[in-house]
């Protein structure tokens, strides 16, 4: 059974995490850029033409997918702490310490989550200025599935950290699982056929789907799938992330 001190690790850890977010308003401003850039390029470029092909407002359909990618991109780069905190020696003081060290990793990941989850809240701001009109009803089980989102790709960002020492390497390895996560999963256009197929493989496709049920009402997969997907996949990569970090050599 988890006891006090187990908690407050975790309360410690996480609350590192976000400070060290406010404290860089550089990080703070320059993550919504591509956000921006996507919503308003991709938003007003082509909205003419997806109203033309019968699929309604683009931005209605794009801005959940952008608010998911922005909670993506923070989520699995924050990864990068862990292998900036073993170069610099805080990882060795902190895995000395007399706690366990799943309680580090999930702490360190629920830090990691919240951030990447204010995120998305801010993108989700700035859409609705932009044009986008979601259900204010909805928007507590939009959160929900925002924070299931964060959770996943921020355990997984932790574990793949767990095992790289070389920041570069990091950096090239997310990439190239970030881009086509995000490409394939429906968030800028709709997928089908062989696409389809390769994205149903995708968890980044039923939070998205499952923001586009909540914010908009329009589902491709159907809610209570998406929930079940993303809660059942959260789980897992927390625990493989857990496992991968108590391995962890510094």
């Amino acid at each position: 059974m988890p006891n006090s001190k187990t908690f407050y690790t975790i309360y410690i850890l996480w609350l590192r995490q976000l400070k060290r977010y406010f404290r860089s308003r550089s990080r703070m401003v320059g993550s919504l850029g591509q956000p921006i850039l996507f919503l308003v390029a991709l938003g007003f470029g082509f909205g003419p033409v997806f109203a033309k092909a019968g699929g309604g407002s683009y931005i209605q359909f794009l801005a959940p997918g952008v608010i998911a990618m922005g909670i993506l991109f923070t989520a699995v780069f924050s990864g990068i702490e862990i292998i900036w905190d073993r170069q610099f020696g805080f990882l060795k003081e902190t895995l000395v310490a007399p706690v366990s060290r799943t309680s580090i990793m999930v702490g360190r990941t629920l830090g990691g989550a919240t951030v990447a989850l204010l995120q998305g809240v801010v993108v989700l701001i700035i859409s609705i200025f932009i044009g986008f009109h979601p259900s204010f009803a909805s928007i507590p089980a939009a959160l929900l599935f925002m924070a299931g989102i964060a959770i996943i790709f921020t355990a997984l960002g932790t574990g793949i950290a767990s095992v790289l020492e070389d920041m570069q390497g990091f950096q090239l390895i997310m990439n190239f699982v970030v881009m086509p996560t995000f490409f394939l999963s429906g968030a800028i256009f709709p997928l089908s056929g062989v696409l389809g197929t390769i994205a149903s493989f995708n968890p980044l496709t039923y939070g998205i789907d499952g923001l586009r049920a909540t914010l908009t009402g329009a589902s491709q997969i159907g809610l209570s799938i998406d929930a079940v997907v993303v809660t059942a996949i959260a789980i897992v990569l927390v625990a493989i992330g857990g496992w991968l970090f108590e391995r962890i050599q510094v």
